[in-house]
């Protein structure tokens, strides 16, 4: 089993969207039907604008050549040195394979060669597996709360993850 981890190509758009579409099974008892589908369908497609803009920094795990993780961050809107991880992704397939802890060992030092000193991000407040799963990659609750805005698909409750990085 090899895993490999490199920075996402404008090329690499499908894959991304691909795993994205398929993680956010976890999701689906939080939206009615409709919303649910239009979001999936929604992160199929997004991933080649955003891999153009080139804003945010993307890595791409892939276990035996096959993509099936990624992980897109960027500089935190409101704390200064710190990095925000904005998604965090695992396709199903590669769920409990060790490719998901590999992408963030691999996150968190391109992080670190990146200057940031800490990292945050938010997650639903009621998905237990990643919540154990960034829990056991050394982030612990900050405490903070909100309620996110997924506009007609409601608001959902996440909590806030800190760590220092690496």
């Amino acid at each position: 089993m090899t895993i490999e981890i490199g920075v996402a190509r404008p090329s690499d758009g499908d894959a991304l969207g691909e795993i994205h579409a398929a993680a956010w099974i976890a999701y689906e008892p939080f939206f009615e039907p409709a919303f649910y589908e239009k979001a999936v369908a929604h992160r199929r497609e997004k991933w080649h604008a955003v891999l153009a803009e080139g804003a945010e920094t993307v890595l791409l795990a892939r276990l035996d050549e096959r993509p099936l993780a990624f992980a897109c961050y960027g500089a935190s809107a409101d704390r200064a040195s710190a990095a925000e991880v904005y998604d965090f992704f695992g396709h199903p397939d590669g769920w409990g394979s060790g490719i998901a802890a590999a992408l963030m060992a691999a996150t968190s030092s391109r992080m670190e060669r990146d200057g940031f000193g800490s990292v945050h991000l938010w997650t639903f407040r009621d998905t237990a597996r990643s919540r154990r799963f960034y829990t056991k990659t050394g982030f612990v609750e900050s405490g903070e709360t909100r309620r996110y805005d997924f506009a007609e698909g409601g608001l959902i409750d996440q909590v806030e993850y800190v760590r220092k990085v690496p």
